[in-house]
């Protein structure tokens, strides 16, 4: 059982760092990003490239950077135009920017699978109470602790976080206030991009690098946004480790129906309380 909670926490944890880029997006453009694992998926192929010429360290470091370079392009040339378009458009423009991002990883890598090697400072095993562990999925749970503080503290304490927090409630009436809502909102995407490019290097030593691995993640992430609160990251960061750990221990007590337990869980979060467990607010 512990090891399975201890599963259950590293994919939560990794959660936690995919879902706040998708979920800060959503709370400022009002975009429904389709193409949120493609980032993830990009990202984490970046990171294994640069691995290969470079090491680890310096992926973890390079290929947020690259994608946040990217997201803000993205913002500035996809979902500003889309922000007052109805849904449909969004969906579908997003869908094609992910069928996109999929093709272009598919002819640069390959469809075969890929892996980065856990840098040796981490490639050990720690005593658990009497299991070991890996120490690098240790350092997975820490990574997406220090996201949920960060970004918690930057939301709170920051000037930078009040206009987005204004922005996300009412943007016209922030821009009046004299906020560039537009460099925000770049800002922000381009932030929500690095930190999908920042999961997809993390998860890489631990997960197989491959062209479905985007669709593989996005699903559970909606259904942590859902379950959160659209927008809202208190209830994301929290829907990310209690689906981590239904999934975890789902797999080993119910493997016939591991797959439905998130949807079940979305499905009574939402009959519950429609909002969310956190509302929709960032």
């Amino acid at each position: 059982m512990l090891i399975n909670v201890f599963n259950g926490l590293v994919y939560g944890a990794l959660l936690i760092v995919m879902c706040s880029g998708l979920a800060l997006i959503y709370g400022l453009r009002r975009v429904v990003n389709f193409a949120h694992g493609s980032l993830y998926m990009l990202g984490a192929y970046l990171g294994y490239t640069l691995a290969s010429v470079s090491n680890f360290w310096v992926a973890l470091v390079v290929a947020p950077a690259l994608m946040a370079v990217f997201g803000a392009l993205l913002d500035r040339f996809g979902f500003r135009l889309l922000q007052d378009r109805d849904p449909l458009t969004v969906v579908l423009v997003t869908f094609g920017l992910m069928l996109l991002i999929e093709d272009f990883v598919q002819t640069v890598w390959g469809t075969g699978n890929l892996s980065i090697q856990a840098p040796p400072l981490l490639n050990f095993s720690v005593d658990l109470m009497g299991a070991a562990v890996p120490a690098y999925r240790i350092a997975v749970i820490v990574v997406g602790a220090a996201v949920a503080l960060g970004l918690s503290l930057w939301l709170r304490l920051s000037s930078a976080g009040l206009f987005v927090r204004a922005a996300s409630t009412d943007p016209t009436t922030t821009a009046m206030q004299g906020v560039n809502t537009d460099l925000l909102s770049a800002g922000v995407v381009g932030l929500g991009a690095a930190l999908a490019g920042l999961a997809g290097v993390v998860a890489a030593p631990f997960l197989s690098l491959s062209p479905s691995m985007s669709s593989d993640v996005l699903i559970d992430s909606f259904v942590v946004v859902v379950i959160g609160g659209l927008g809202s990251l208190a209830g994301a960061f929290i829907a990310a480790i209690v689906l981590g750990l239904i999934q975890a221990i789902g797999a080993v007590y119910l493997p016939q129906a591991a797959a439905l337990l998130p949807f079940a869980l979305m499905v009574a979060v939402l009959l519950w309380k429609p909002a969310g467990l956190a509302g929709s607010r960032t």
